[in-house]
């Protein structure tokens, strides 16, 4: 242990030594929350490298660290704070590391973040992403603290030219839009994310026409609400139209998107869909209850039986289709009868999977000042209760597909098994496969399924 020790203590000082002698710069960025945020920091990472600065394996070893947040939970705020404290430690012994904060937390908590980290030396908003050359340039010429947090729709367009540094070289985030209109009553994205702003669709396929020329084969459209994408244009434009041109574009195999919503979603949309040879065959459309009373208090702007519809029109179009969604359980005033029909609503449409939450109030929504609250107990009861039904269902229709063969493009190897890699189908399921020499991240191939399990499906490549 002694010498794990000290040879730890030899390689940090080799690096500050290293670092000391070449005069480089390393960053190290954290991201919490969606898709969006994933994307969000690859644009960071992005202008952090046009300003000279090279990605840090470890955070120890950053000269600045960025931690793009979400706000969405309380638990990702707590999450955010106990990395605060870490960090705290690390700029008592580098005093010139710098500190930012980025994402939804950094623009509901404005300056409020630096008072009470007052090690903070920077705060932006997802509007200012385009501005963090500038930012960290000042930080390094004078010091102080920066909060630029104002929301200028604008702005959209100037970050949608930002460099990326991506992760993957074969699966890309593209946003199509950002903000949301929607306003239902436990969500505070349309406060920190601000209004729904739709990048044109020349600049989303000259995004995905670079994409393909080098080498990525699948993307994944953002946005809080896809299908209300181009709404704000005013001239007829939607999501299906989008579809359509993307179609339209050479090497890109796949093509998802999330997360849709209910009530903007439309026949149209959903005949774009199934007509592309592109779009997957798989849908995410959180419900988020199954009592229409509940819909009307969480403001969703949709009824169970036009969800129904939906769901019916996307089968009848999509037969293939993997359906996912969304749930909330003990939202106030949920009584248990409410409660029984979402698990009625589980069992009559049969998601292939569902993600559940507890409601967790959030400070300054219609909902946290609602009465009628719901205790832990009831809310932790009642939650286990929708995973019960739903993991049972998800394993019957996963049960369907053993024995049968299904094209899946390669991810890599398994974060529990380096000897087992995985890909996906186009209904988004993980398929689970002992590695073979001479595959990589990105090969197209046939894979076997030979059994089944609730969250994940393990077979053979053929």
């Amino acid at each position: 242990m002694i010498t794990v020790i000290n040879s730890c203590i030899h390689y940090r000082r080799k690096v500050v030594e290293e670092k000391r002698l070449t005069d480089e710069k390393y960053y190290y960025t954290i991201t919490y929350g969606c898709q969006m945020n994933e994307n969000d920091t690859e644009r960071i990472n992005g202008q952090l490298e046009d300003l000279g600065y090279k990605p840090a394996e470890n955070m120890e070893d950053a000269d600045i660290v960025i931690m793009n947040t979400c706000s969405v939970r309380q638990n990702a705020e707590e999450k955010v704070y106990g990395k605060i404290g870490e960090i705290k430690k690390l700029k008592d012994k580098n005093p010139r590391m710098l500190l930012g904060i980025a994402g939804c937390m950094a623009q509901e908590n404005k300056g409020k973040l630096i008072e009470r980290m007052p090690i903070i030396d920077f705060v932006i908003g997802p509007y200012h992403i385009h501005d963090l050359k500038d930012i960290i340039s000042r930080e390094n010429a004078r010091g102080g603290h920066i909060v630029k947090t104002e929301r200028n729709p604008h702005s959209v367009r100037d970050y949608s030219e930002l460099r990326s540094v991506r992760k993957s070289r074969v699966f890309a985030w593209i946003p199509i839009m950002q903000g949301c209109n929607k306003f239902c009553t436990y969500c505070i994205v349309p406060y920190v994310r601000g209004r729904e702003i739709s990048r044109t669709i020349d600049d989303i396929c000259r995004e995905i026409k670079g994409l393909a020329e080098t080498g990525y084969k699948e993307i994944t459209l953002l946005g809080q609400n896809v299908n209300s994408y181009g709404l704000d244009f005013r001239n007829g434009t939607n999501f299906g139209d989008l579809i359509r041109a993307i179609d339209k574009i050479d090497g890109i195999e796949r093509v998802r998107y999330m997360t849709s919503h209910p009530r903007d979603m439309t026949f149209d949309m959903i005949d774009a869909m199934a007509a592309s040879p592109k779009v997957v065959r798989h849908m995410h459309l959180p419900v988020q209850h199954g009592s229409n009373e509940m819909l009307k208090q969480m403001n969703r702007g949709y009824t169970i039986e036009h969800f129904k519809e939906l769901v019916n029109y996307v089968r009848q179009k999509m037969p293939d289709v993997a359906l996912t969604t969304d749930l909330i359980t003990g939202f106030p005033g949920e009584t248990e009868e409410m409660h029984q029909e979402t698990i009625k609503l589980l069992k009559e449409v049969r998601f292939d999977s569902a993600y559940t939450f507890i409601y967790s109030p959030r400070t300054g929504t219609p909902a946290a000042r609602m009465e009628n609250q719901i205790d832990d107990e009831t809310k932790h009861r009642r939650l286990q209760e929708l995973m019960d039904t739903q993991n049972e269902i998800s394993l019957e229709l996963n049960r369907e597909m053993e024995g049968k063969n299904y094209e899946i493009i390669i991810e890599g190897p398994s974060k529990q098994d380096v000897n087992h890699w995985f890909g996906r189908t186009s209904t988004n399921k993980m398929i689970l496969f002992p590695y073979e020499e001479g595959i990589k991240v990105g090969d197209t191939r046939m894979a076997k399924v030979d059994t089944a399990q609730t969250w994940v499906l393990k077979g053979e490549l053929l």
